[in-house]
């Protein structure tokens, strides 16, 4: 079977990626494709995870948690989300890395379905806005208890991704940035599903539609009917022209209200991050997402 995971990361609107996805289940899953609502799986994942300590679990230990979880016959494909996959907020940080926990975590999930062809995904973010929002998420009083011995400008993706890669070298990564998220929100459901290209996907503008104004979504909708893109670079295109003309800016704007992050330090994380993107890029068994691409 093939099962997508969809990893996270934390604060990268995962819930509302599946909501979208979660809009397709009946369609979805006459083609062969099982998206359960999170419910029914994320504990008893967790569970499964946690009981096999990093040992291999019993053979039939697969074929009950499949069964549990998917009530359909004849699936050939599984989608999982879960934005605390690897960790809650709170360790985000924990030993001095960022997402201590994902090799062990991804290990483990390949012996639970080992067998299958497993694909992963990941979303990452410019790590100050991160920073923000996990922060906010988490109970620590102070960005110095959060981090631990960790600085902001310390905090790279790729040093995360190349654990990842490390520990489950044969399971293909997709990554995006949450930044394109607007722009690459349609594809993402498809790419998570592993729908049929020319299947009509709902939900495609769920996010673009928090952004901009109600004027500008009708414009959006009223172009893509008269002329559908032909290609995802196309369709990037003619939804970047509306968004960039119709944005709703209190919206889009990522306030950063961290002392411990001055103009000049948020600078210098967004450098570093646009390089670790390209690096990201580079590395092997890792396809990354990019708008007009």
């Amino acid at each position: 079977m093939q099962i997508a995971f969809h990893i996270g990361a934390n604060c990268t609107a995962s819930d509302r990626l599946l909501k979208s996805i979660l809009k397709n289940a009946d369609g979805l899953l006459a083609e062969g494709i099982a998206v359960p609502g999170p419910g029914r799986y994320r504990s008893l994942i967790r569970e499964a995870i946690s009981a096999l300590d990093g040992s291999k679990p019993a053979p039939d230990v697969r074929d009950i948690l499949l069964d549990t979880i998917i009530e359909n016959d004849d699936i050939e494909r599984a989608v999982f989300s879960n934005d605390n996959f690897i960790c809650v907020p709170n360790r985000i940080f924990d030993h001095g890395l960022l997402y201590s926990q994902v090799d062990t975590k991804t290990r483990a999930l390949s012996n639970l379905f080992e067998g299958d062809d497993i694909t992963l995904f990941l979303a990452i973010r410019n790590p100050a806005t991160f920073l923000q929002e996990a922060f906010e998420r988490s109970s620590t009083t102070s960005i110095a208890e959060y981090l631990g011995i960790m600085q902001p400008q310390e905090i790279k993706w790729s040093d995360m991704v190349r654990r990842l890669k490390m520990a489950v070298p044969g399971i293909p990564l997709t990554v995006w940035c949450h930044e394109d998220s607007p722009l690459l929100w349609e594809q993402l459901i498809r790419e998570i599903s592993g729908v049929d290209p020319y299947t009509n996907i709902a939900g495609g503008l769920d996010m673009l539609s928090s952004i901009i104004s109600q004027d500008g979504m009708a414009l959006l909708n009223k172009q893509l009917l008269a002329n559908p893109p032909s290609s995802n670079a196309a369709r990037h295109e003619m939804i970047a022209e509306i968004w960039e003309t119709h944005a709703l800016e209190e919206e889009i704007e990522d306030e950063i209200d961290l002392p411990e992050l001055d103009p000049d330090m948020i600078a210098q994380i967004t450098a570093m991050y646009d390089e670790d993107v390209d690096y990201i890029g580079q590395m092997t068994g890792v396809r990354l997402l990019l708008p007009f691409t």
